[in-house]
């Protein structure tokens, strides 16, 4: 029934919304005649209508609207090397690929029932989604979208990273286990790693940024698992076992990303499940070090890019709220009320801006990262995830 009205709900909205999206899309820049570069653009999920926004950091505007996505409900991308292609990945399990530059959809293939993100190869010539139905990875041609492998693994995959060397890495959600495929030699059958004794029920995955350690949040048990992709062979290494046990778990209102997750020095600041705090924890050792308390459940714990402030959101009730954390301190310093459902937040690559989706104002609002002023907003429909096209040249996403 949930999934009916789900449905329902998927080919009611965009219908309202793209006569809105008609008149609005009137208003915005278009793609530009003359040559420019991608290194200021972006991309702005608008998960209500499926279709994302392209904007320019430069002049804190909305360039154009690309429709026709399917369900973003809950989606991701990740650009082509050349920052010109964008690769959205939607959770009815269309995979898109857009021209930034152009403000085209090139191509649309709907390769499952149910995805749950991706990620491109560090060549830029394989794209990867990760499944919730039918489960396991399928690869793709970034050229083409033509199928390159399938690789069932009989169970819900989450997580999904790229690594250094045409590999990817995935965690199974039903059978607690860690993935890695090898498509360097043979793009079509890639060589697997199994990696078992992960943990009950792996729910995100991070790639730290060398694309040396892979980091798996637990929702089955307490803790979490790490492991060295420089051992050979790789093997899993619990981190904060003890973490939880003796206190009570508030209601999960929404699980926490973990690709939110900051190493600032030698230590992690990581989203807590289900409490109202930000843990720390000794990078080298995997031992707590410290706990924050905040002002909710915890979503992103996401560092500007000096790695000297973290800024973090929350779940309902509290996504109105974001609160600045002194890495050094480890003290909420700031607190503030930027709008009413903050769903994501990204700093512009040298740390100079943030941008914060306001989801239930409709608009993208921007702060500077170091006095908090509000510079500006741009008008978006129900935006959720905020991707500039510096993501390209970092592993992991």
């Amino acid at each position: 029934m949930i999934r009916a009205c789900l449905a329902a709900l998927a080919l009611a909205l965009p219908m309202a919304a793209n006569a809105q999206g008609a008149a609005e899309s009137a208003a915005l820049a278009g793609p530009s005649d003359e040559p420019r570069g991608t290194g200021d653009l972006g991309v702005v999920i608008e998960r209500a209508t499926g279709s994302v926004l392209v904007v320019d950091q430069s002049d804190r505007a909305a360039l154009c609207r690309v429709e026709g996505l399917g369900d973003l409900s809950h989606a991701s991308l990740t650009f082509s090397p050349d920052e010109r292609f964008a690769y959205v990945f939607g959770r009815d399990g269309g995979l898109s690929k857009v021209d930034i530059l152009t403000c085209r959809l090139e191509n649309r293939v709907v390769q499952g029932g149910n995805a749950i993100g991706g990620a491109i190869s560090d060549d830029g010539r394989l794209v990867a989604v990760s499944n919730y139905e039918p489960g396991g990875v399928k690869v793709f041609d970034a050229d083409t979208l033509e199928q390159v492998a399938d690789i069932p693994m009989e169970s819900k995959t989450v997580g999904l990273a790229d690594a250094p060397g045409s590999r990817f890495v995935v965690a199974t959600w039903d059978t607690g286990e860690v993935w890695v495929l090898d498509h360097s030699a043979d793009p079509a059958n890639p060589q697997i790693t199994r990696i078992e004794g992960v943990g009950a029920n792996p729910y995100d995955a991070l790639m730290t940024s060398d694309g040396r350690t892979y980091i798996v949040g637990l929702f089955g048990e307490k803790g979490l698992t790490t492991i060295d992709l420089w051992a050979d062979p790789p093997q899993p290494r619990r981190i904060l076992p003890d973490y939880g046990k003796n206190e009570p778990d508030l209601p999960v209102y929404k699980m926490p990303h973990l690709q939110g997750w900051t190493l600032a020095g030698s230590t992690y600041a990581l989203p807590a499940v289900g409490l109202h705090q930000v843990l720390w924890a000794d990078a080298e050792s995997g031992e707590e070090t410290g706990r924050t308390a905040v002002a909710g459940q915890p979503i992103f714990v996401t560092a500007r890019p000096d790695g000297r402030e973290l800024w973090v959101n929350f779940a309902m009730p509290d996504n109105g709220t974001v609160q600045v954390i002194d890495s050094m301190t480890h003290e909420v310093k700031e607190t503030l009320e930027p709008g009413n459902g903050i769903l994501h937040m990204e700093f512009t690559p040298r740390g100079r801006e943030v941008w914060l989706s306001a989801r239930d104002d409709n608009k993208v609002v921007i702060h500077d990262a170091r006095t908090y002023e509000k510079l500006g907003e741009i008008e978006a429909q129900a935006p959720s995830g905020i991707f500039f096209t510096a993501r390209a040249h970092r592993t992991g996403l």
